[in-house]
């Protein structure tokens, strides 16, 4: 495999454990600086240039993108993946997950444990919408702050709204945040690879400091995480759509709590606390896919006139619960099952003898027309309501592919 790792600095710790990793196992490896390139555009072929010389071709993108080059840097790999070439993480969900408020928003469709969160700019709006998330003490956090830069707690309304007045006023962005005071002082980091964690470690603080990051002095310790916890990080990272991502939790009395998923995780402080080969992981995973590529569905289905992709939803106490594909009648309207989802669970191109359980999630490709026929006329014409408001004995449509991966 020739891999390519999009890094500003060769030397950094994570950077040169990607390389030293991929070295290793015989992989041809370059780091090339991400505002080094020119993407040029021309009619039916997209290319890329690096230090003003045509690029050589690769097999795989690892994008290490920092904050202050998100613009650029994800026109990069979406150059890249134009150019038909493996990303480990797509463009559109390293926007995503860089966008503190962007992300909530994609999880929050999910059942997923987030802590209750809030954004406003309206000065009017401040107080309501502190007593939303439960009243002072609340956490204000900048949408695009890293390394716990722009987070502070605010031990009182007066404090609070006086920090977020004074943010707005300078234009910048802020999310007001439930203070889950059971976890003050710490976090689980879930390193996730593909559909599994890797490795995790809870980040704890020192001394009167309540964010537990490393980079502000948090010491770190191994964890392993319950299965509750690991499919939670699990899920996250699917939902934001990325096959490479730090996972950060809460540990809340009522379940895990996820507060940020992070597209280019640094690797020193976990490898370094579970003393696992991360970085190794990674290039494994990398590999797997370039062998056994996946086909972009969005891409190469929806061209053909009438036909396109879409995910179906089966609720409790539907008639097709019980059922197996081949029984439901999806084959017979000429509707292909391509992935089944089941909880954390992802099943590619499930058997038509499988049988359905309340909660799976189907994407399949076929007529729009036939899809649309398994929605009820009554929910067609309504704004599409909450899961549980809808009929139980039919099937739903939840999501197009480009909004369910985000």
């Amino acid at each position: 495999m020739k891999l390519c790792i999009l890094s500003r600095n060769a030397n950094c710790y994570s950077t040169r454990r990607l390389r030293e990793a991929a070295e290793r196992r015989g992989h041809e490896t370059r780091v090339l600086d991400t505002l080094k390139f020119s993407i040029d555009l021309e009619e039916g072929d997209p290319d890329l240039y690096y230090r003003s010389k045509s690029l050589a071709h690769y097999d795989a993108v690892l994008p290490r993108i920092g904050s202050s080059i998100t613009y650029y840097g994800t026109a990069v790999v979406r150059q890249f993946e134009q150019m038909d070439v493996f990303c480990a993480n797509s463009s559109m969900a390293i926007a995503n997950s860089r966008d503190k408020l962007r992300c909530l928003q994609v999880l929050s469709r999910h059942q997923l444990g987030i802590p209750p969160t809030t954004f406003v700019r309206d000065r009017k709006d401040i107080l309501a919408a502190i007593e939303r998330v439960g009243g002072a003490p609340v956490v204000i956090k900048l949408i695009e702050g890293t390394q716990g830069v722009g987070v502070i707690l605010a031990d009182s309304v007066k404090v609070a709204e006086a920090i977020i007045e004074t943010l707005n006023s300078t234009q910048q962005n802020v999310l007001v945040q439930k203070f889950v005071a059971e976890s003050r002082g710490r976090d689980v980091r879930a390193l996730v690879v593909g559909d599994r964690v890797v490795a995790a470690m809870r980040r704890v603080a020192q001394g009167n400091e309540f964010r537990s990051n490393v980079h502000r002095g948090g010491l770190t310790e191994p964890v392993e995480l319950d299965e509750k916890m690991a499919e939670t990080a699990v899920r996250a990272a699917q939902v934001m759509g990325l096959r490479v991502a730090g996972v950060d939790m809460l540990e809340a009395n009522d379940g895990p709590q996820v507060m940020e998923v992070n597209s280019s995780p640094g690797l020193q402080g976990i490898e370094e606390c579970s003393q696992l080969d991360i970085a190794g992981a990674i290039v494994d995973y990398i590999a797997a896919q370039v062998n056994f590529a996946e086909v972009d569905i969005r891409q190469r289905l929806t061209v053909s006139r009438g036909y396109g992709v879409t995910e179906l939803h089966i609720p409790e106490g539907s008639d097709y619960v019980g059922k197996t594909i081949d029984e439901s009648g999806l084959p017979d309207r000429d509707i292909n099952v391509l992935t089944l989802y089941r909880g954390t669970s992802v099943i590619p191109n499930p058997r038509l003898k499988r049988s359905l359980e309340p909660g799976d999630r189907l994407l399949c490709f076929g007529k729009l027309e036939a899809m649309r026929e398994l929605i009820p006329e009554k929910i067609r014409k309504k704004r599409r309501p909450k899961i549980k408001e809808l009929p139980e004995n039919d099937w739903v449509e939840e999501a197009a592919v480009s909004d369910a991966t985000n």
